[in-house]
């Protein structure tokens, strides 16, 4: 059995502190500030990014170039037999069908992970890829696996400002000024790798209600009572993110609540203030 390598991007939220601390390497995100090109936790810190967000520079993400990934798998196979790479979501980004398209030059020593998932819960799959290596499963097993789970996980995101959602047009001016007026604070879901509309409450109350019911249905419907992660995540200050984690432990009194920073692609889209909880299936 040859030795297997862990590869994800910084879209997991995984830093390159933890990284070297779980023994897997993270490709990190490109952005465009103004111009300017930046690589996520390299040359762009979470800090930076916010305060660039809050001060209305521009900024776009981008996917990474095929030459900075194929250079990542190159150092990691002089020391490993295989890769597993597992990047954002093929959904939402083209960077997953990028690295695919590069794999097949590797002759089946790079095996890409198409799991339909970003930020928290594509760390969980990291987390379960590296459970799967330390059981003795090759690349391709774990290809095979996470992709057969790749379904079992939802996130529900509710944000603090509509601004950010009309900039990038997933809603109008005009409602969005509505929804300012009203206090309407869209719920919004990843299921699937898309970022999609669940629904439109009034206030951070009731938008927080709709998501732990959210989470709750999916355990008891969805999942038919069986084990599942529960992870909190936020573009939000520490403090607000610590009385969220505490309010969904309260709802579910029974889960470990694990809580991450959303990755910065996601918060480029939502802006600061938002708060996210997840729902993910434990494997099998």
């Amino acid at each position: 059995m040859g030795k297997v390598a862990v590869v994800t991007d910084s879209n997991s939220g995984i830093t390159q502190g933890k990284a070297k601390e779980l023994g897997i390497r993270v490709l990190p995100m490109p952005f465009f500030i103004d111009g300017e090109l930046y690589l996520e936790d390299i040359t762009l810190s979470q800090e930076q990014f916010y305060e660039r967000l809050n001060n209305d520079s521009d900024i776009s993400t981008s996917q990474p170039s095929p030459g900075s990934v194929m250079d990542l798998w190159d150092e990691v196979l002089k020391e490993y037999d295989e890769i597993v790479y597992i990047p954002m979501s093929s959904g939402l980004s083209s960077s997953c069908e990028t690295a695919i398209s590069l794999s097949q030059d590797y002759e089946g020593k790079v095996w890409v992970v198409d799991n339909q998932r970003i930020s928290v819960t594509l760390k969980q799959s990291v987390l379960e890829a590296m459970k799967l290596v330390q059981a003795g499963k090759s690349a391709e097993e774990i290809k095979a696996i996470l992709e057969d789970e790749k379904k079992e996980s939802s996130i529900y995101i509710t944000v603090d400002t509509l601004k950010y959602l009309k900039k990038g047009g997933r809603v109008t001016p005009a409602a969005a000024a509505i929804g300012t007026v009203l206090n309407l604070k869209p719920v919004l879901q990843i299921q699937g790798g898309k970022l999609d509309a669940f629904a439109k409450v009034r206030g951070w109350k009731q938008a927080k209600k709709t998501m732990l019911d959210a989470v709750e249905k999916d355990m008891s419907e969805r999942f038919g009572g069986q084990p599942v992660y529960i992870q909190a995540a936020y573009t939000s200050s520490k403090e607000e993110a610590q009385m969220w984690k505490e309010e969904i432990m309260q709802r579910i009194p029974n889960a470990e609540v694990d809580m991450d920073p959303l990755s910065l692609s996601v918060a480029c889209h939502i802006g600061p203030g938002a708060l996210a909880v997840t729902c993910t299936r434990k494997m099998r």
